[in-house]
């Protein structure tokens, strides 16, 4: 068994203390973030810790996290796009004042 050190703990506070502000979290962007640097954060603290089931549950969130962070960044743009009004051509406009 791996002994801990103060550098070990630290790392999994840290940890922790990510996995806590993305239960505060309200933005899905903000959120994955978060939830990604706490699957990085996890990651090294179970490697350090030698704690095997809790390094393979976030290698295992970490592309999940990453993939549903692309989609929300995805959908963000796409909804922008949607609000941004449409360009009008003036040349029809005209036309179609005019006669």
């Amino acid at each position: 068994m791996h002994k801990m050190t103060a550098a070990t703990d630290s790392l999994g506070y840290l940890a922790a203390s990510l996995v806590l502000a993305t239960f505060c979290t309200r933005s899905m962007v903000p959120l994955r973030t978060l939830a990604i640097a706490s699957n990085f954060a996890f990651i090294s603290y179970a490697g350090m810790a030698e704690l095997w089931p809790i390094l393979a549950l976030h290698a295992v969130l970490l592309p999940i996290n990453i993939n549903r962070l692309c989609e929300a960044r995805r959908e963000r743009m796409q909804a922008a796009a949607a609000q941004k009004p449409a360009a009008v051509d003036l040349g029809r406009v005209a036309q179609s004042v005019g006669g």
